[in-house]
């Protein structure tokens, strides 16, 4: 059995928790599904099992294309049911119950998503799975797609791992390959999680340090979100409004503020996320500005203002706040997102476009030249 991790998906990207939430594939992880797709080139395979969420069955394609087989999908493949954890910022969680968020990063037995799954269910229900899908296929050789904590465990339960060293299964990146021999009810694990056909330039893990043991490597800042309070934190706003509109514009172009206080008044009586604070653990990061009426006719949803504070730049801080428009914008039936960018501002340009933002008219209505850019957010891909 060749156990293969799905591809990056949104929520490794934007640091969001997903077991069985279902996101989408990066634009990183469609490459990685090629890189895929390149190493099993010439690899014999009979069958191909996937979860049924997107991004397991999505990196799938690498094989069962090009293979001409069949995708079967199987629900017991699924990632941990994290419950009440689903879809929220690791930063929000690390910042309501640090010691929850500890026991998981840990692999504690003592962890349970609240109203969800604890590690030892997953484990337990996808290793029955394999053991399943091994007896389906005997003197066979079959590729399963699965997830990240779903394989620890599973490999934990097929190796009578105890739990006081499940921690020491490491991480495996996105389309890491694992390899699981069967002979009757015994399974070894000759590989675990190997991703030599990825590059530092598309790994996931390459990119980020959460997962390393090296303490001298500065861990990941992950974000979490609130509600700005307009009555009380006005100033704070208008102060991040016009940094922003002074480092793109200049000062020829006046600022004016009562204009911005209300688009964003407007915004807060949509939702109480309307204008959100952004925040890296006690520290004000930023303000998202959400609006759901501009282009809901387009089932587009906008924003306005993606800010982080110049102290906080130029870490890759920014994906995060795309993540949360996601999240806000999804549930309400909209297949895409909007924004405004000035053409010659080549930092914010450059940011979008990485994150799958394209040009698609300019604006017509505003007094300084800019271009409205879309994102699709739907599961057409």
């Amino acid at each position: 059995i060749y156990l293969v991790r799905h591809a990056e998906a949104e929520g490794n990207l934007y640091r969001r928790i997903h077991g069985w939430y279902d996101a989408l594939i990066t634009d990183n992880g469609f490459q990685q599904i090629a890189a895929l797709e390149a190493r099993f080139q010439d690899i014999h395979i009979d069958a191909v099992y996937a979860s049924d969420l997107y991004r397991t069955m999505t990196t799938a394609r690498a094989v069962f294309r090009p293979k001409n087989l069949p995708l079967i999908t199987d629900p017991a493949l699924r990632e941990v049911n994290l419950g009440d954890w689903e879809d929220r910022a690791f930063g929000a969680v690390q910042q309501e119950d640090p010691q929850a968020m500890h026991l998981f990063g840990a692999s504690s037995p003592q962890w349970c998503a609240p109203n969800g799954e604890s590690l030892s269910d997953v484990g337990v229900r996808v290793a029955t799975a394999l053991r399943g899908i091994a007896a389906k296929h005997p003197d066979q050789t079959v590729a399963v797609f699965c997830h990240g904590t779903a394989i620890r465990q599973a490999v934990a339960v097929l190796q009578n791992l105890p739990d006081d060293q499940w921690n020491s299964l490491g991480h495996s990146d996105n389309t890491a390959v694992s390899i699981l021999t069967c002979e009757g009810d015994d399974f070894s694990i000759p590989t675990y999680g190997d991703n030599s056909h990825l590059s530092d330039e598309i790994s996931t893990l390459a990119r980020q340090s959460w997962w390393r043991k090296d303490k001298t490597i500065n861990e990941d800042i992950n974000l979490w979100f609130r509600p700005l309070d307009m009555a009380t934190e006005q100033s704070d706003y208008l102060a991040a409004r016009e940094e922003a509109w002074r480092s793109v514009h200049g000062d020829d172009i006046p600022f004016l503020p009562d204009q911005f206080l209300a688009d964003a008044l407007a915004c807060a009586q949509q939702s109480p996320w309307g204008v959100t604070a952004v925040m890296a653990g006690d520290v004000f990061a930023g303000i998202l500005q959400l609006d759901g009426e501009k282009f809901s006719a387009d089932h587009a949803g906008y924003i306005p203002f993606c800010y982080i504070s110049p102290t906080l730049r130029v870490q890759g801080l920014g994906v995060q706040l795309i993540g949360q428009a996601i999240s806000h914008f999804r549930p309400m039936g909209y297949t895409s997102l909007r924004l405004r960018c000035a053409p010659h501002n080549a930092m914010a340009q450059h940011f979008y476009k990485k994150h799958g933002f394209t040009k698609i008219a300019d604006d017509t209505t505003s007094r300084v030249p800019l271009e409205i850019l879309e994102k699709d957010i739907s599961y057409n891909r």
